[in-house]
């Protein structure tokens, strides 16, 4: 009877936590929703399979740029609405079914919405169209052999643009 008792007061308890909707991300945590992915305009969204593998891995990337990039105090909430991935797929090669050929006319696009939020208030919100045309002239992608590399590189610059403090450069810095 005990036991039982104890359950239920714990259940109790968490239920109006648990009724007051999503908590805020954490400090420095990024939270990202991926609205309708299997309506993304890359092929690579279609097929289920590969669809969870890319969004794992946006997901993990997200929240690596979140702890490198948000102030102490700040969590980032994005809604994703849509991924062009860098390159393309071109089937009519014969095996080469799982490469990306990589174009000036394919470039990584990203069109998502943000609120970045300090102590559960918005201290900035807005939807962005992210697009790197030169990505192929970007060094830091050449050899890296990450999976989705322009698209996480334009990300990066998306992020520190955003949400890094500005650093003051030095007296040596600035004579260089």
């Amino acid at each position: 009877m005990l036991r039982i008792l104890c359950l239920s007061l714990a259940l109790g308890l968490a239920a109006p936590a648990a009724m007051a909707g999503p908590a805020a991300p954490a400090e420095g945590r990024v939270t990202v929703t991926y609205v309708a992915p299997e309506t993304f305009r890359d092929r690579e969204f279609r097929r289920e399979r590969s669809r969870v593998s890319a969004l794992a891995e946006f997901d993990r990337w997200f929240a690596e740029l979140g702890a490198r990039y948000l102030p102490a105090g700040q969590s980032l909430q994005v809604e994703v609405l849509d991924i062009d991935l860098a390159g393309e797929s071109e089937p009519w090669r014969s095996g080469f079914h799982d490469v990306r050929f990589l174009r000036d006319i394919t470039p990584p696009r990203i069109h998502l919405r943000y609120r970045l939020l300090q102590g559960g208030a918005v201290v900035r919100a807005g939807e962005e169209r992210l697009t790197d045309m030169n990505y192929l002239s970007n060094p830091r992608g050449h050899g890296d052999g990450r999976r989705f590399v322009h698209d996480k590189l334009m990300l990066q610059g998306w992020f520190r643009k955003t949400f890094a403090a500005p650093q003051r450069q030095s007296r040596r810095d600035l004579s260089g």
